[in-house]
């Protein structure tokens, strides 16, 4: 009898224990979800100011375009810094960045911090902001479009190479670097880039409030330190994030204690693989040659 009650006692108490490590692992699953919950959702979320950084070059991104979308959405946003440190990129990735802080700022301020370098396409980006503030040192300016292509026949013919090409009009496929740019195909490609130029300087004029002569002659291609930029009207003030800070609380009667929370607009590297693809390229390329199509780029020799 004393054996079998022995048996009785393990297990109850055995089951005491299936029970307590159930309720464990009901508790632990539990918060996860709620950590999971609040992690995309505003619940649980006091009111914040975002923070995004835009470095390197820029190029069209859906998934930053999300990103930026949510955030006007987000009534617990109350304001949005975004960082720039980009010598530029293409002319759609500019100008879609600059639409998309546009309609952030539909719904709430948004202020542009530049750092050591915004210039071309970047300062079109700090161009979709209320505010733009500069270091006094920041590279900026370079306002233009280019449009490049190398001529490498020269090169072919010595290595004893004819590039053919069967086109279905003379300027298909122009420029390109296997035949020489004739005289109507670089009135055609400039006539491109003046268009997309036009277009810079418009924006330019709109969002500085200046004349279209005046945003003209600023656009010839050159670079500003910060306080040159201030002087020309291409930026509203010198700082950083502090004085960011400070603007918005005077401008914009946002409370000088609200919490900063950054956010992701690039996606994290998908593993191994991607790291060294990345490496790859930026090993044998020069990141800026991998671009296609129109560039707003400022690229010092």
């Amino acid at each position: 009898m004393s054996f079998d009650s022995d048996i009785a006692i393990d297990r109850r108490r055995t089951r005491r224990h299936l029970k307590w490590w159930r309720l464990v692992s009901v508790i632990a699953i539990t918060a996860l979800l709620i950590v999971a919950f609040a992690e995309n959702s505003n619940v649980f979320t006091r009111s914040h100011i975002a923070r995004i950084s835009v470095s390197g070059i820029i190029v069209e991104s859906q998934f930053r375009a999300r990103t930026l979308r949510r955030i006007a959405a987000n009534k617990k946003i109350k304001a949005l810094i975004v960082h720039i440190n980009s010598p530029g990129g293409t002319v759609v990735g500019g100008e879609s960045l600059y639409l998309d802080l546009r309609a952030v700022a539909a719904k709430k301020p948004v202020i542009a911090v530049m750092g050591t370098l915004a210039a071309s396409g970047g300062y079109m980006a700090a161009l979709g902001a209320d505010h733009i503030l500069a270091r006094e040192g920041t590279v900026t300016g370079s306002i233009g479009v280019i449009l490049q292509s190398t001529d490498v026949t020269g090169l072919l013919g010595k290595l004893g190479i004819k590039a053919e090409a069967i086109k279905s009009a003379p300027l298909k496929a122009v420029p390109s670097p296997f035949e020489p740019l004739t005289q109507k195909g670089r009135i055609a490609a400039r006539t491109v880039v003046m268009d997309m130029y036009g277009q810079f300087v418009g924006m330019v004029a709109k969002r500085r409030d200046m004349s279209l002569v005046k945003a003209r002659k600023l656009a010839d291609g050159r670079i500003f330190t910060g306080r040159q930029a201030l002087k020309l009207g291409l930026i509203d003030g010198i700082g950083g994030e502090t004085q960011a800070r400070i603007w918005l609380t005077k401008s914009r009667d946002l409370a000088a204690k609200l919490p900063l929370k950054d956010v992701r607009t690039t996606r994290e590297s998908d593993g191994p693989f991607d790291f060294f693809r990345q490496m790859m390229g930026k090993t044998l390329f020069s990141e800026r040659l991998t671009l296609d199509g129109l560039i707003s780029l400022w690229q010092p020799e």
